[in-house]
């Protein structure tokens, strides 16, 4: 059997001036085959030996381990520092126990708090590089004071300050590194000025705190059709979220969540979570859209459609389900939920009519779910409501 090849990880930076200690001088002047980036190749051409063979790093990342399975030895150059959501992570996960040294330099971000000489200690630090806007979403809800940010094509620094302003966090300044590094292209500006290029990254510094509520009241939301009773009140919904213990979950379903608030409470509460919001009515998509946004509250998928039509295929399967609304066929939809359930997961439902009790507490011992104790609650004038959790 074939031994997996020796790697010798080198970063750098875009300057088109490299200066490297006598060590790392030394790996290049021995090296025999050499792997990074197109950009990488152009920066270290005039470094390598004559005869050196070079590997380009390119999609799918497949293809390239099975050209570096044909050599013993490999050096590769990566950008910055390679273990800072760099290619030596990469490395470690398509060969787990391989060989391999690694030469750090810095990384954008800490270049870009250097130009701002910015203490960076305590930065929290984000990659929107090919991933999804989740782990932003956590950081500005939680309201990090210094988010560091790696972007991409996509995930631009116009359409994180758009994001940004679209959910009400204007409370932060952003100051973007462009080409860092580079002697004739580099530039730091403030934002919302545009971008040159696509090799940039983001210092957000908070200016001031954004409210951030314990339990929203409901005459704050939009309503549908400003219908009260269509709304989970204030202390039903914080109790329905104590009862799913969300601080441990990852994944949450809102079935029937009309006006949003228990998905937006959830959410502002729990920023970790991914979740996914379920409304039969149309008029659900406009009111998820204008109560995330007054609340601050980004990333939540909202979903219109008969949860009962619907292929749930397609959504990461939940470990806690509240339900909002059943339009009368609540054992059909906990079954259809159990199906996708997590074990350990649990579903929990307010009824204040005993037909839904009575469904709710029949469907989960047929499911063979632990059923909680019930928690009853009165408010006010209105008839009391029963809290329901069933565990799988």
């Amino acid at each position: 059997m074939r031994r997996q090849a020796r790697y010798v990880v080198i970063g750098i930076t875009d300057s088109r001036k490299q200066w490297f200690p006598p060590e790392v001088m030394e790996v290049i002047k021995a090296g025999k085959v050499f792997s990074g980036g197109k950009r990488h190749h152009e920066i270290m051409m005039d470094f390598l030996p004559e005869d050196a063979v070079w590997i380009d790093i390119t999609i799918p990342l497949s293809e390239v381990f099975k050209q570096y399975e044909q050599y013993d030895d490999i050096v590769v150059f990566a950008s910055g520092d390679p273990l800072f959501f760099g290619f030596a992570n990469t490395i470690q996960r398509e060969c787990p126990g391989c060989e391999m040294k690694v030469y750090p330099s810095f990384n954008s971000l800490q270049m870009l708090a250097h130009r701002m000489c910015l203490p960076y200690h305590d930065m929290h630090v984000v990659s929107l590089t090919g991933r999804p806007w989740d782990k932003f979403d956590e950081a500005l809800i939680n309201g990090e004071p210094l988010i560091g940010v790696l972007t991409d094509k996509k995930n631009t620094p116009q359409a994180i300050w758009q994001r940004m302003q679209d959910y009400g966090y204007t409370n932060y300044k952003m100051t973007v590194g462009e080409n860092l590094g580079n002697e004739e292209k580099e530039r730091i500006y403030e934002a919302p000025c545009p971008p040159r290029g696509s090799l940039n990254c983001l210092i957000l510094q908070k200016t001031n705190t954004r409210p951030r509520p314990f339990g929203i009241p409901e005459a704050e939301f939009h309503l549908l059709n400003g219908r009260t009773k269509m709304i989970t009140k204030m202390p039903i919904r914080l109790m329905s979220l104590s009862m799913m213990q969300l601080r441990e979950r990852k994944t949450m379903w809102d079935v029937g969540f009309c006006t949003g608030s228990v998905s937006i409470e959830a959410k502002l509460q729990f920023p970790h979570l991914k979740i996914t919001a379920f409304e039969v009515r149309e008029e659900g998509r406009e009111l998820m859209e204008i109560n995330s946004r007054k609340f601050g509250v980004p990333g939540i998928d909202a979903v219109i459609g008969d949860f009962l039509q619907l292929d749930l295929s397609d959504y990461p399967k939940p470990d806690a389900v509240f339900i909002g609304g059943h339009g009368g066929k609540l054992p059909e939809m906990m079954k259809k939920i159990y199906q996708e359930l997590e074990d350990g997961g649990v579903i929990v439902m307010n009824t204040v009519v005993q037909s839904s009790y009575d469904a709710f507490v029949q469907t989960a011992k047929e499911l063979k779910m632990k059923l909680e104790e019930p928690v009853r609650i009165a408010l006010d004038d209105f008839n009391p409501i029963t809290i329901l959790k069933a565990t799988k």
